[in-house]
């Protein structure tokens, strides 16, 4: 196996906290007394999270270990139940040494990396105050605020008499969209399920994401009534057959009840065109959703918003991460829908009185009983508190920057002789590969090129195939992300493939 043989250190710094906590004993239970000193015990907390974030550009993305070896480091069989304050801050230290540094630049792996700041003292403030975002009566403040992004989100899609709920993420997004548009397709569905009813179909791009695939599992629809519709050749649904698949279903006695339109497709980054389905929404009557968990970020930008996602105020359903592009830390993430009652029709069932009190004048605050789950997190702060600093133009101009970036790291992919594209970029992501001889396997080679960036600790990369083609897949997601760091990044690629071709011509 290719990767770095260094010498892998056998343990951590011992940490001196002990001293700081009270040796009193409870009478009662005879153990330690953590919170004789709990001030000194956050401060503790607080200084290595500090010292986290200020260094976490500067040193490697990440500490590499094998499994085996990673286990061996953490011994995690060590005692437990003493109530001690220095094991505790021993895990801190080795999660922090071992885990990956997605603020790092050179994680470009994901769609998401580190957090902004100010999500991060939401995130803290939100662990602090420890309640579910349920009901008014238990996180007034967070219900308000959550109730006042949604609105601000609305008015910003065009979505002008509508509601919206933060949700687990897109693919939870999803699964409710499509529960919508099924209880809304038939009005017997609530009460007497898929049983006898009439076929329905949903109709997704063949690059959408796995969630819709899920939440046709999920919802009794079946795979087979999800009907997967080939793309062009810029990754975009391909709405002639889009139509012709529809009008088969209807001539077979089938109804076509929902349409995803992926807005910016996880390995291409591809835009399905909402305008184009709209015109046969219009014809067919099939509810629109658009999942824009990476791509819908263009939202922010005007210019943006007109390239890529031309109809999106007229969507039924649309949503997206703000975990992704804006950068606020995970999870959070919003679904939009543009009517209003339709959480009520669609998420609501059984007895809540229990929970979420009878007759209650604070009844559209409760906003648990609108979810698919009982206990929320508070998600809105940390939202609230990006939106408050960075503000709409902020994040506008941060989408922006990114967009440039990925047209940069094009250029300089087309100007490379050892790199090439797969395909064209369409938007945000870059897919490459490292130009192999014809008698090495290109697919093979990039896959153990990308093991190497990641094992010698250069950089982790995001992948996937474009049909047969295995890719490298470039994610621009980081504030600190700039010209230097990608063309730095890159030529470190290329004197890595360099050095691996050479071994693999050896062999």
């Amino acid at each position: 196996m290719a990767g770095n043989h260094r010498m892998k250190p056998k343990s951590v710094e011992k940490i001196d906290i002990q001293a700081m906590v009270s040796s009193a004993e409870n009478t009662s239970t005879g153990t330690r007394d953590g919170k004789a000193n709990e001030a000194l015990i956050l401060e503790q907390l607080f200084e290595q999270v500090k010292r986290y974030r200020d260094t976490v550009h500067l040193r490697k993305p990440f500490d590499f270990q094998e499994p085996e070896e990673l286990l061996k480091l953490l011994e995690l069989d060590r005692y437990e139940g003493n109530q001690d304050w220095e094991e505790v801050f021993r895990w801190v230290q080795l999660y922090l040494k071992y885990s990956v540094a997605t603020g790092h630049p050179r994680f470009v792996n994901r769609m998401w990396s580190g957090a902004n700041l100010p999500s991060i003292v939401g995130e803290i403030i939100t662990a602090i105050s420890n309640t579910s975002a349920g009901t008014y009566e238990s996180a007034p403040v967070s219900t308000l605020m959550e109730t006042w992004m949604i609105r601000r989100m609305l008015e910003m899609v065009g979505f002008n008499s509508g509601e919206g709920q933060m949700t687990t993420g897109s693919s939870n997004a999803n699964l409710i969209a499509m529960m919508a548009a099924r209880n809304r397709t038939n009005s017997n569905i609530r009460g007497k399920g898929l049983f006898g009813q009439e076929p329905i179909h949903a109709f997704v791009s063949e690059d959408s994401h796995y969630s819709l695939d899920k939440a046709a599992n999920v919802l009794g629809i079946g795979s087979d009534h999800l009907v997967k519709i080939p793309v062009n050749q810029h990754g975009q649904m391909d709405i002639q057959v889009l139509k012709d698949q529809i009008v088969q279903v209807v001539q077979s006695g089938g109804k076509p009840f929902f349409v995803c339109a992926t807005a910016g497709t996880t390995v291409r980054g591809a835009f399905d065109s909402i305008d184009e389905i709209i015109a046969l929404r219009d014809q067919f009557h099939f509810w629109l959703h658009v999942d824009g968990a990476w791509g819908g970020a263009a939202v922010f930008s005007q210019k943006l918003r007109a390239r890529f996602l031309k109809g999106i105020e007229e969507a039924d359903s649309f949503t997206w991460d703000f975990h992704k592009m804006a950068g606020t830390a995970l999870i959070s993430n919003i679904l939009l829908f543009n009517d209003n009652g339709v959480l009520k029709k669609t998420t609501r069932a059984g007895d809540t009185s229990y929970i979420f009190g009878i007759n209650n004048n604070q009844d559209d605050l409760n906003l648990g009983s609108l979810s698919l789950q009982c206990g929320r997190r508070v998600d809105s702060l940390k939202w609230f508190l990006d939106w408050k600093f960075y503000g709409e133009r902020g994040f506008a101009e941060r989408v922006e920057s990114y967009h440039h970036l990925a047209e940069y790291a094009e250029k300089w992919i087309e100007l490379s002789d050892e790199l090439e594209m797969v395909v064209p970029r369409e938007s945000f992501n870059v897919c490459f590969r490292f130009v192999t001889p014809a008698t090495i396997s290109s697919n093979e080679f990039n896959q153990n090129l990308r093991r190497d960036l990641h094992h010698n600790e250069i950089g982790l990369i995001g992948s996937g195939f474009v049909g047969p083609e295995f890719s490298l897949r470039l994610l621009i997601t980081n504030p600190r992300i700039n010209r230097y760091e990608i063309e730095s990044f890159l030529r470190d690629l290329v004197n890595t493939g360099k050095i691996l071709l050479g071994k693999t011509w050896t062999h």
